[in-house]
């Protein structure tokens, strides 16, 4: 991988994590398109953690708040909203984390695979046309409950499949649950964080054990580096525009480029 590269795929992963149509398959179909070689998983979690540092940096009063909630009620026992919020987010990251630590192994060997990224993406678009048909715009974060959590931890969870788009399959979750869209995205976002982190921490202990060069490193601050400005600047944009528009167009996109790709492998064979 060159530099040139880790700065394009950053960027891509800064941009698709967020909006709604599968970093992990972009990451791997591009690659494969162009005949580059695959970025791995040393790099993935670079781009990831890169993708993380966004949402903090942009969520940081939300986080905050949701710390000060929790101090709140260690002197007063009496629950908050902010408190209510981090309890929903605790309870939405068990089912991908427990998904991930049980068949860790499988993902890894799917990972690369352009043929299952493509079918996936196609899972991506109808799970946004599905929450677009049958979603109302009438709940608001304030009003999730334990069910809203676990259902989009759910579809968190299966988005571990390279192609089926987190924020997409979340964000769809959110809007069979009646949430708009903002607020569903909002939710999605903050989700994120600690699923990311996670595994992120769980791949820097192996490369730090494994070693690795330095020019491997400076791979790695590039990817890290552009898809943390891309990500936070992608999280402000989409936030504005689902305030008035439907994730339609994200799954048209995601329906062409699965088409797209599926028609290229035929002909390559």
């Amino acid at each position: 991988m060159t530099i040139l590269e880790a700065i394009v795929l950053g960027v891509l992963q800064g941009t698709t994590e967020f909006i709604p149509v599968s970093s992990s398959g972009h990451l791997v179909l591009i690659p494969w398109l162009f005949g580059w070689e695959p970025p791995g998983l040393t790099y993935t979690i670079a781009v990831h953690f890169g993708t993380m540092f966004g949402v903090l940096v942009y969520f940081h009063r939300d986080w905050l708040d949701m710390l000060k909630g929790s101090l709140r009620w260690a002197r007063e026992r009496k629950l908050n909203p902010q408190l209510k919020l981090l309890l929903l987010l605790i309870l939405g990251t068990i089912p991908a984390a427990v998904l991930g630590y049980l068949f860790e192994d499988f993902f890894i060997r799917i990972f690369e695979n352009p043929l299952v990224a493509a079918l996936m993406l196609l899972v991506t678009a109808g799970l946004l046309l599905v929450g677009e048909a049958l979603g109302q715009l009438r709940r608001t974060l304030g009003d999730l409950t334990w069910l809203d959590s676990l259902t989009v931890g759910l579809a968190q969870a299966f988005a571990i499949f390279p192609g089926i788009s987190r924020s997409g399959a979340t964000i769809a979750a959110g809007r069979l649950r009646d949430v708009k869209r903002e607020d569903a995205a909002r939710f999605s976002f903050l989700l994120a964080t600690p699923i990311i982190m996670g595994a992120s921490l769980f791949q820097v202990i192996d490369l730090l054990v494994m070693g690795t060069d330095s020019t491997h490193w400076l791979l790695l601050l590039a990817g890290f580096l552009s898809a943390f400005i891309s990500g936070y600047l992608v999280i402000h944009w989409l936030l504005s525009f689902l305030r008035t528009r439907p994730t339609t167009i994200f799954a048209i996109y995601c329906i062409a480029a699965s088409l797209a790709s599926l028609a290229i492998l035929a002909v390559r064979g």
